[in-house]
């Protein structure tokens, strides 16, 4: 079966299971307009899977990117969706040449909303950090990208390493760079990572937030606190006013 053909069963697959009802709800979780079928994540990670099983024999890499890029293409969040979570099962064999990809994905915006940068990017991007470490210095650059998806892209790439407490100096050295980012999607972006980054080191978050208060969105300054205890936040929050 041919990455064009599989993207044509998927459709049709998607399609069967479309909820209208709930794809009119889905809307009021983002600010842009979505084209939603309806499907639950649950759904969508099951179809995956059954799809994946098709051709996870006789496919490569090279297929599966063809795939997802074919996919991207439609204006469905569900299909997208697919060529996202297809791709994303040949991990262990991504080439290099596929960082560039997703960045060309991302500044073309067949990834326009907050919930497919952040399906793509945790796992298939930081698959390659994995294989690849020095794609890590690269991936810096995003933060000056005219893109917000390719913005967004440079913070939610390192949530699960950040977890994990891997690659802390380049998550702070992000974080750092998106402070002057005006828009709110970078900003709850950038709050979310230093969250998952404190995870692992709560002392060394506290530091870095002290030490760049002022100069810290409040809004990425709320998410990166909620672990804390509440009069630590509130300490925080007070310590870091800006003036």
């Amino acid at each position: 079966m041919t990455p064009a053909q599989l993207a044509r069963l998927g459709l049709r697959l998607l399609k069967e299971k479309s909820d209208p009802v709930r794809a009119r709800g889905v809307q009021k979780y983002f600010k842009e307009e979505v084209k939603c079928l309806g499907l639950t994540a649950a759904q969508q990670r099951e179809l995956a899977l059954n799809v994946y099983l098709m051709i996870k024999n006789d496919w490569t890499v090279k297929e599966a990117t063809n795939f997802c890029e074919i996919m991207l293409e439609e204006p469905y969040f569900e299909a997208r969706s697919l060529g996202i979570l297809v791709l994303e099962k040949f991990h262990k064999d991504f080439p290099r040449s596929l960082f560039l990809k997703i960045k060309g994905w991302l500044a073309r915006n067949l990834c326009d909303n907050w919930a497919l940068v952040d399906s793509l990017c945790p796992n298939s991007v930081a698959a390659l950090f994995e294989k690849y470490p020095k794609l890590v210095t690269s991936i810096k650059t995003w933060t000056h990208s005219s893109n917000r998806w390719v913005r967004r892209a440079s913070a939610v790439s390192f949530i699960k390493l950040a977890r994990k407490g891997q690659y802390l100096d380049a998550v702070y050295d992000i974080a750092d760079l998106l402070f002057s980012d005006s828009d709110d999607l970078i900003q709850k972006a950038t709050g979310w990572l230093l969250r998952e980054a404190g995870k692992t080191d709560m002392k060394r978050l506290e530091k870095f937030l002290l030490e760049n208060g002022p100069r810290i969105p409040r809004t990425t300054l709320r998410y990166a606190i909620e672990r804390f205890e509440v009069k630590k936040r509130k300490s925080i929050l007070e310590a870091t006013k800006p003036g």
